[in-house]
């Protein structure tokens, strides 16, 4: 009779093999390490990882402590549920796991510098900079052996795929282009992509499911909502993210003011508390307003009606922008190259221009979108694909 291991193995070949490539994978009795967050996306990659021979093992990242937001405890947390789940799914397919604390490098890499641009009345992204800075950064230096000649892969839920080209390592988007994530994992470097596994990137939602009910995954991962939330602080309503931020960022008060006409309407808290695109309640107005500008010298933000053009934004200056591939960003930029841009998770992604900005080192950039975006905003982070191919991103300094 074989044993659960290989029963896992032959069923998972017969199934999913075809989509569950190997080429460009660890080989057999390679070290592959897996980021797991007890949802389902990483609980089936541990599932698919585990019917491969490698030399597999788990890990679960405690990113926040919640201690710093409540007070003396975070006994009961949402952090245990996580990786009480984490443990059950390894217990199932045999797989060794261990918690890592990173909460101080992810306070100190990712959510303090997160803090001081809300507070300038920037607007940030920091799921995409934890990729980079902790998953791939923090995370990586923990695991044994990293700064070997060999190091380990590492292994992550993400719908994203990836392929190699002249031996150097591409990202690309998901085969379920609803779920994809790759503008999560546009600040990678080509050392770390390379090193990178997205086991499920060629799975749709719907598949992930069924793989993961086809089995004896734990009630627990069944039953779980979506996480959709920040990723220090889950998932919470704007309103809840609003009173998050606030117990960090001193109050700063200041005017709402019409654009067209200067007259002011209200008064915000502080330039974090909204940002561009977004709708704002205005009492007495005969129609919905939207967050036009931030004057942070002034702290005034100017509002205008949905249909006013100052909402609508043409191009972006980006400066210090990371192609993946650092020593050879695409060809034609000193003319301007053709590209899709995106700036937003989870958004459509558009045509646009991208032509170097006066500089040498094809890093700052200007991208002329094709089609005009709305709500557009400095600090938000612009990525950059061809194709499917993503080639990199940077934060907006300048809207236009």
């Amino acid at each position: 009779m074989l044993c659960a291991r290989a029963a896992l193995k032959l069923s998972v070949a017969r199934t999913y093999g075809a989509r569950f490539s190997t080429h460009h994978y660890p080989q057999k009795g390679d070290r592959v390490v897996l980021g797991m967050s007890g949802g389902i996306d990483s609980s089936v990659s541990a599932k698919l990882l585990a019917a491969q021979d490698y030399d597999l093992s788990a890990v679960f990242m405690r990113n926040w402590d919640t201690r710093d937001e409540y007070g003396t405890s975070d006994k009961g947390c949402e952090w245990e549920k996580d990786w009480d789940d984490v443990q059950k799914v390894c217990k199932v397919y045999d797989i060794p796991c261990e918690m890592v604390d990173l909460s101080k490098e992810y306070w100190n890499r990712v959510f303090e510098p997160s803090l001081r641009m809300w507070e300038d009345g920037i607007t940030p992204n920091p799921d995409v900079w934890c990729n980079r800075e902790i998953k791939f950064g923090a995370l990586f230096e923990h695991l044994p052996q990293a700064n070997t000649a060999k190091p380990p892969w590492l292994a992550t839920g993400h719908y994203a795929r990836k392929d190699w080209s002249s031996s150097r390592p591409r990202l690309l988007r998901a085969a379920d282009t609803a779920k994809d994530q790759s503008y999560y994992l546009s600040s990678i470097p080509q050392e770390g992509l390379s090193r990178a596994l997205f086991p499920i990137g060629g799975f749709t939602k719907p598949e992930v499911r069924r793989i993961a009910q086809d089995g004896d995954m734990p009630t627990s991962v069944l039953e779980r909502e979506e996480s959709m939330g920040l990723c220090f602080i889950g998932e919470k309503k704007r309103t809840d993210f609003k009173e998050f931020i606030s117990s960090y960022i001193t109050p700063s008060p200041g005017p709402v003011k019409m654009l067209s006409t200067g007259r002011i309407l209200s008064e915000h808290n502080g330039l974090w508390s909204f940002t561009i695109g977004e709708k704002i309640r205005l009492r007495g107005m005969p129609e919905k307003m939207y967050v036009a500008q931030k004057d942070i010298p002034t702290n005034t933000i100017f509002v205008a009606p949905g249909r006013d053009p100052s909402l609508l934004c043409n191009s972006v200056r980006v400066r210090d922008f990371s192609w993946i591939w650092r020593d050879s960003p695409p060809a034609g930029l000193r003319d301007g190259v053709q590209l899709s841009a995106q700036i937003r998770h989870r958004m459509r992604s558009v045509l646009c221009t991208v032509k170097v900005h006066d500089d040498q080192t094809h890093t700052d950039i200007d991208i002329v979108f094709d089609e005009p975006l709305k709500g557009v905003a400095s600090g938000q982070v612009s990525a950059l694909w061809d194709g499917d191919w993503c080639l990199g991103c940077g934060i907006i300094t300048t809207a236009m």
